[in-house]
């Protein structure tokens, strides 16, 4: 693509693996996470200008490590050398050739060339993608612990301007039931609860649990049943008032058609670490806009500023993604690089005018 000159040409791909401790573990059904972890890239090219990107497995979702996502971006790399980063489809193909899978690996490489289409078009990535908005209000997480410091953590997080927080749930029917009444409780009734489960239940262990939570006003429930199970999610879907949302059942757009063919569920979580990058997540938002189901944009914990501020764009940029769980930053200690979604807890993310993710060294 030529804009403002001669087609750029990728010319390097470094990758720096980093793992930094987080400032408190946070817990999910499926275990605890510990420690941020990404393969960072800059991606340079022959004007000198330079795109960055990280890739963060989350080997609890998507079965991937560190160590292997850096590999197959050096992998990437040298198919990549002298394509110009801003033909998007072009290098998803070419990704695409050299590994199935490793959506991570390909989110490293994505996020860096739409920062460099940013900045050859002088433009933010959220003016590039749709400009809807220049802003985007996250919930926070709070993580499985007993109820009464799950409670003390919703507090504070209210305290600090958040009106929607994302409660971990799936550890037993009775522990369930007790943080969230214990939260509720804690936080009045005008603050909005949305619950993941990260595919702790069966069917209609679901069905029963989230009937049950239902009192304590719940604004949705996200992956109640194990990912593979389809017919499991369309069941609870069908069986609870409460609007249920997939997250680890949807990977990429295939599988978001799969979803809304079947009605299984009432949202869809995006994460830009589990589909491969801007580029995909834009194909799963259209298939869902097109049915008339609204998506959410997400991030791993192990994410830093880097992906989190990609998904912030994408998700200011379009109409359909209305809700946002974009906290990951306010788990760590230092920034990757530079620039983007900050370290200090705050429900609204307010994006700058600065050309590409606005991220430099």
């Amino acid at each position: 693509m030529n804009i403002g000159g001669n087609e750029l040409k990728i010319t390097k791909i470094n990758v720096a693996p980093k793992s930094v401790k987080l400032k408190e573990p946070i817990t999910i059904s499926l275990g605890t996470i510990d420690h941020s972890m990404s393969a960072i890239v800059e991606i340079e090219t022959d004007e000198g200008i330079i795109g960055y990107g990280e890739g963060s497995p989350g080997i609890l979702i998507t079965g991937e490590t560190l160590k292997g996502t850096a590999e197959c971006i050096q992998l990437f790399e040298k198919q990549l050398i002298g394509v110009d980063p801003l033909d998007t489809e072009k290098i998803h193909s070419l990704m695409n050739s050299v590994a199935a899978l490793a959506p991570s690996a390909k989110t490293a490489v994505d996020i860096a060339c739409y920062d460099l289409f940013g900045k050859k078009a002088n433009l933010p990535v959220y003016k590039l993608l749709g400009g809807f908005d220049s802003s985007v209000r996250t919930d926070m997480t709070i993580g499985i612990d007993d109820p009464e410091r799950m409670a003390e953590k919703a507090k504070l997080a209210v305290s600090q301007g958040f009106d929607t927080l994302k409660i971990k749930v799936g550890t037993g029917f009775t522990a369930d039931i007790a943080r969230i009444k214990t939260i509720r409780d804690a936080v009045g009734s005008n603050i909005n609860l949305r619950l993941d489960a990260n595919q702790a239940w069966k069917p209609k262990e679901a069905v029963n649990t989230i009937n049950h939570l239902s009192q304590y006003g719940i604004e949705l429930v996200e992956q109640p049943v194990a990912y593979y199970d389809i017919e499991g999610l369309t069941f609870v879907t069908n069986n609870v008032s409460t609007p249920i949302m997939s997250d680890e059942s949807c990977f990429n757009s295939k599988d978001a058609l799969r979803l809304i063919k079947a009605r299984a569920v009432d949202f869809v979580n995006i994460k830009l670490m589990k589909c491969g990058g801007i580029h995909e997540a834009l194909k799963i938002n259209s298939i869902c806009e097109a049915a008339g189901v609204e998506c959410m944009i997400g991030c791993m914990v192990e994410e830093t500023n880097i992906g989190v501020t990609a998904a912030a764009h994408l998700a200011a940029a379009t109409k359909n993604i209305t809700r946002a769980d974009l906290d990951a930053t306010f788990g760590l200690n230092e920034v990757a690089i530079p620039g983007g979604v900050g370290l200090e807890a705050t429900s609204l993310i307010s994006l700058s005018d600065k050309a590409g993710l606005g991220l430099s060294k």
